[in-house]
């Protein structure tokens, strides 16, 4: 009698607890079991298109609204997007360094954008222990430029000794590259961490120096300053020391019309951007559902570098090496066994070209493979430019 009268509570609260719910509607006379029944059926059936939308999302973490590496995460979602299967989920992103934590740590993060710069900057800072284990790469993506806006009175980044020059957070990768220039070339500033938009007005009323912000151009932020705002991109000098880790860049008039006179160039630096992942073991059901998106993301890549995707989509070449870096292995495995047109095979006389006219004698100082990779980057830059 007690387990009759037990099982008939258990199935009562059972039934409160589903309507509760939304699971299971109100008795309405019908066979409690029958109800019952169907209820639970309801209930399994959800808890399976839970575990299928959780199993086909892969959450991609980025960058600030105005910055490229969002409308990349962006471009993913559009061109990759195929229902409960796959779906990319862009999220906004506080910086490089903010964007490797949330790959080792965050639920729901399976990929993050990142600077290449970031993986030697947290192994030197000792942020995150046996981090090149931990994390992999996908593929390179592109090259992502240095802006220094700055207001009237500077004419060199040695103007900005002792004065305000914003860095942005000091999670982002602008903060760590920021501080790796102007340590290098010896400027002493007053670092600030204001977001960007915030910064360029404060730049523009004086109360900050300069603005420090690395990304891919044209930035939309600096598309709308017009030449009477009395800004000015900064030139960046490609001192030896800088050009061991960052690539040499310009940005031209047709980039910011508003900042650089007609005709004319800037020199700064460049640092690439890296689709970064967390190094799942093989069994996991997360390494499954990077493996889908690789996939599917090198098997369309084609369709990225069409209008209307972002432009920097046409820099990236999926072969692409990384010093310092390891491949995801099914990045690794995807591309040992299938065929990736490569067009940098085809451009050695013109590699040889470029030495001889940017860094003549510099090939017997090159004495390894990322070194030479570097030097091979540069000069796919250089080519780039002299077609603008």
């Amino acid at each position: 009698m007690i387990k009759r009268v037990a099982a008939v509570l258990c199935l009562g609260l059972m039934s409160l607890g589903l309507t509760s719910l939304g699971l299971l509607p109100a008795w309405t006379g019908a066979p409690a079991r029958a109800q019952l029944d169907a209820s639970l059926a309801n209930f399994k059936e959800r808890g399976d298109l839970r575990k299928q939308i959780n199993n086909g999302t892969v959450g991609i973490v980025a960058g600030g609204i105005d910055g490229t590496y969002i409308r990349i995460a962006s471009d993913l979602s559009a061109v990759l997007d195929r229902g409960y299967d796959l779906r990319i989920l862009p999220v906004i992103g506080e910086g490089s360094l903010q964007n490797v934590a949330d790959a080792l740590y965050l639920k729901g993060i399976d990929i993050g954008i990142v600077q290449s710069d970031v993986l030697a900057y947290v192994k030197r800072e000792g942020i995150h222990p046996s981090i090149e284990q931990r994390i992999n790469y996908i593929t390179k993506l592109y090259n992502e430029e240095l802006h220094l806006i700055v207001g009237p009175g500077i004419e060199s980044i040695a103007d900005l000794a002792g004065k305000k020059v914003n860095f942005g957070s000091e999670a982002g990768g602008t903060f760590m590259t920021a501080s790796i220039m102007f340590e290098t070339l010896d400027v002493e500033v007053q670092p600030t961490d204001f977001d960007q938009a915030l910064a360029l007005e404060k730049v523009k009323s004086g109360e900050l120096a300069g603005t420090v912000y690395i990304v891919g151009k044209p930035a939309s932020l600096f598309r709308s300053i017009k030449a009477e705002d009395g800004l000015r991109l900064l030139p960046v000098p490609y001192t030896p020391e800088l050009l061991q880790t960052y690539l040499p860049a310009q940005l031209t008039s047709n980039d910011y019309p508003g900042l650089i006179p007609e005709g004319q160039r800037v020199e700064t630096l460049a640092v690439g951007a890296v689709m970064a992942v967390y190094n799942w073991k093989p069994d996991t059901w997360r390494y499954a559902k990077v493996e889908r998106f690789i996939d599917a993301f090198f098997s369309q890549f084609n369709e990225f570098r069409q209008t209307p995707r972002h432009p920097k989509w046409r820099e990236v070449s999926l072969t692409a090496q990384l010093p310092g870096w390891t491949r995801f292995p099914p990045a690794e495995q995807w591309l040992a066994t299938n065929q990736v047109a490569d067009t940098t095979t085809t451009l050695r006389d013109d590699f040889q070209a470029f030495l001889s006219e940017q860094a003549p004698g510099v090939v017997n100082q090159v004495s390894s493979d990322s070194e030479r990779d570097a030097l091979f980057e540069q000069f796919l830059l250089w080519q780039k430019q002299r077609t603008e």
